[in-house]
């Protein structure tokens, strides 16, 4: 199985490969402005980016044609989770509590990438913006205190966004939520 990590300028995008390949998988890191026919995997991590990077669409390059166009899973995170939500009919906006550091994230659905998660648990934050409006195919997985959305799933693709960073080892239980992303990615594959 091979992985790509869309590179959208984040300080841990490197994690993001690191974990993956830890867990055994092929994986490489490519830019953000990598034609669609040029992805060749059975899933891609859309990684977080600069400040504000994800509410500016133009600087998220090609990222709306890999979700529209690839037909594979997609798990995007910080920015590229804020870019989806946006891509799908969402809003995203300044939070009015920029999270750094741990936040305790209360899960709301466990759906298939927190499957046996407890109801809360510790996650690393990093951002100034956050998804203010739900897109309508899209459902709530969890939430924090000052976070609506922490994680959402699309309601009939294998879609996932997340807020936090489970790439980061302070999140409780981060490599787990990469390995159901690969559960589901196989899934894909197979089905």
């Amino acid at each position: 199985m091979r992985i790509l990590v869309v590179d959208n300028g984040g300080q841990w995008t490197h994690r993001e490969w690191r974990v993956l390949r830890d867990l055994g998988i092929e994986t490489a890191i490519v830019p953000n402005t990598s034609p669609p026919e040029s992805i060749d995997a059975h899933g891609i991590v859309l990684s977080g980016g600069s400040p504000r990077v994800g509410l500016d669409g133009e600087a998220m390059g090609l990222c709306g044609e890999y979700m529209d166009k690839l037909g594979i899973p997609v798990l995007g995170i910080c920015a590229g989770h804020q870019h989806m939500a946006i891509h799908f009919g969402g809003e995203a906006a300044p939070s009015a509590t920029p999270e750094f550091g741990k936040t305790l994230v209360n899960l709301v659905d466990e759906d298939v990438l927190f499957k046996g998660f407890p109801k809360k648990f510790v996650a690393w934050e990093s951002h100034h913006d956050e998804i203010t409006v739900l897109p309508k195919e899209f459902r709530l997985l969890a939430s924090s205190d000052t976070c609506k959305v922490q994680a959402m799933r699309h309601n009939t693709r294998p879609l996932f966004g997340l807020q936090f960073h489970p790439e980061v080892e302070h999140t409780e239980n981060g490599h787990e939520i990469f390995q159901a992303f690969l559960d589901v990615c196989r899934s894909n594959e197979e089905g």
